[in-house]
C-alpha cells in the first residue's frame, strides 16, 4: 500500500510512532511480526514538523567509537538543522523491533523537506 502523510504542524514522536505502525503492517488484519509488509509511507514537509517542552535543546542523541574519550554527543537542534529528515528517521527508527527486518522495513520510508 502507498500511503502519504503531511509532517507539516505534527509533532515529531507521535508522527514517528503512526509511520512505525503503518510500517510494520499492524494496521491490517493479516498482520505478521515476521513479515515484512511492503507499505510504502512518503512523507512531506518535515521541515514543518514541530516538538513539544524543551527537546530541541536538552534531546541528546549519542554515539560511541569504542575508544576512550570516543563519545559524541548532538542535541535535536543540531541534527534538526542540519537535516530535519534525519531527526525523523531516528524516531522511527527507534520504534521499529531491533532485528534483521529493521533496515528493510525502514527502506520503505521516503521523507522529503517540501511537497512533491
Amino acid at each position: 500500500m502507498e500511503y502519504k502523510l503531511n509532517a507539516a504542524h505534527r509533532v515529531l514522536g507521535r508522527l514517528a510512532s503512526e509511520i512505525a505502525l503503518l510500517l510494520r503492517g499492524k494496521d491490517t488484519a493479516r498482520f505478521d511480526p515476521a513479515k515484512i509488509f511492503h507499505n510504502r509511507v512518503t512523507v512531506l514537509n518535515t521541515d514543518k514538523m514541530r516538538v513539544t517542552g524543551k527537546k530541541m535543546d536538552q534531546k541528546l542523541y549519542r554515539r560511541h567509537s569504542g575508544f576512550h574519550g570516543g563519545l559524541k554527543e548532538k542535541t535535536l537542534k543540531e541534527v534538526w538543522q542540519k537535516d530535519s529528515r534525519e531527526a525523523l528517521r531516528r524516531a522511527v527508527l527507534g520504534m521499529l523491533p531491533k532485528n534483521r527486518l529493521r533496515a528493510r522495513i525502514i527502506k520503505n520510508m521516503i521523507l522529503t523537506k517540501g511537497e512533491i
